[in-house]
Formats: C-alpha cells, sequence, structure tokens
C-alpha cells in the first residue's frame, strides 16, 4: 500500500458525507476521494482499484451498506459509520468484515483516531510478507484500542509529547526528547521503544566520532 491512504465515503446525506471527507482530508497520511452515495455508484469507484479504505453507511438508497462490505474483493478495508446501534446490526457488520464501528454522530476527532490508529496497524501488518504471532497481535490490539493504544490518558499524553519531538522530520535520540519534555532518558527510551513496535517511529543507527552507536529515531 502505498503511503497515503486513499479513503472512500459512502453516504446518501450530502452534508454528513461532505463532513466526513473533510475529516479524512484533515489526518496527515489520509486522501479523500469525492463521496458518493449509493451502493452502485460506491462499486463503481472500487472496481477503480485506487481504494484503500472506505467509510460506509448501513442506510443507503439501494441497499444496505452491509451488502458492500461483503462484496468487496478489491482488498480494500471498510469502517461503518452509521446512526444504526442496535446489536444486530453491529454483529452483521462485524461478520461482514467492518474494522471499526462508530455510531453517529460521534465526536469532533473519534474519525481522526480510528484513521490514525488504522495507519499503524498497517504499518505493522505491511513491515514484512510474513508475520509471526506477536507482530499479528500487535496490529490488533493497535487498531481496536484507538491511537492511545490503550494507555491511561496521563500515559498517552506523554507518549503524544514524545511524538511531538519528533515532528518536521526531525530525527532525534532520546537523550534529546527526555531533555525537551522533563522526563528522564529511561523514561524517553520506553516510549520510544513502544512507538517503534507499532510503527509510528522508525529507529535508525548512527556512529558518532568515537564510533560507539546511537538510536535515532524518526516519525515515519
Amino acid at each position: 500500500m502505498s503511503s497515503v491512504h486513499t479513503v472512500l465515503v459512502v453516504d446518501d446525506d450530502f452534508h454528513v458525507a461532505d463532513l466526513h471527507r473533510r475529516q479524512v482530508d484533515e489526518v496527515p497520511g489520509f486522501r479523500a476521494l469525492e463521496p458518493v452515495g449509493t451502493l452502485a455508484a460506491a462499486r463503481s469507484a472500487l472496481a477503480s482499484g485506487t481504494v484503500d479504505l472506505v467509510l460506509v453507511d448501513v442506510y443507503l438508497p439501494d441497499g444496505s451498506g452491509l451488502e458492500l462490505l461483503r462484496s468487496i474483493d478489491t482488498g480494500a478495508d471498510a469502517f461503518v459509520l452509521s446512526a444504526a446501534s442496535d446489536s444486530g446490526t453491529v454483529r452483521r457488520a462485524m461478520r461482514s468484515g467492518a474494522l471499526a464501528y462508530l455510531i453517529k454522530p460521534f465526536a469532533a476527532g473519534v474519525l481522526a483516531e480510528r484513521l490514525q490508529a488504522y495507519a499503524r496497524s498497517r504499518n505493522v501488518l505491511d513491515e514484512r510478507s510474513t508475520l509471526d504471532q506477536e507482530a499479528v497481535e500487535r496490529a490488533f490490539r493497535i487498531l481496536h484500542a484507538g491511537d492511545s493504544g490503550g494507555a491511561s490518558p496521563s500515559r498517552a499524553a506523554t507518549a503524544a509529547l514524545v511524538l511531538e519531538q519528533l515532528g518536521a522530520g526531525e530525527e532525534r535520540s532520546a537523550a534529546e526528547v527526555a531533555a525537551a519534555i522533563g522526563v528522564s532518558r529511561a523514561t524517553a527510551q520506553r516510549y520510544l521503544a513502544q512507538l517503534t513496535a507499532d510503527g509510528t517511529v522508525a529507529m535508525q543507527l548512527r556512529y558518532g566520532a568515537a564510533g560507539r552507536p546511537e538510536h535515532r529515531y524518526l516519525r515515519r
């Protein structure tokens, strides 16, 4: 998959579809196509083979969005975004292959968090062609725990501070990150290791004048 994830919004409410399109475009690494409002139009867009992720409503003029999930054969993944909140519909969506189910209306930022978690999960899966059990479980854990990885608010805030120090393509060491946010080097190292494990951060070795390697971290 390319570094930019292409997203198709399928919703017959023009205003809602446009809102979700704009929310997708605000997330780095994602690009929304022009939304469509029917199953037929969605299938036509998917036939182009350029869609990575579908955000589909359950209620559409020409059928259920769950039918679309069951018929996707292009390799695209799917989230369901719907006002339908009955357990039967949610279970059918899960059985049909939905990776996430967001009940409308949802708070601002919820979709962005799910998209970020999706991208991080895909990073883990796409690192290599053959996966071990640890990698599989890590990918599922990232996807379903959300962007905070299931951490407590304080730990999630610290992880966010660590990640901020790696913005704009800047490569930094654990010691530099620790000094910038006011934590110990060991704490910064622990968070950087977690972010590297889930695919958010890349780690490289750099050799100084004395020849000793240093771990340098760069946001993906």
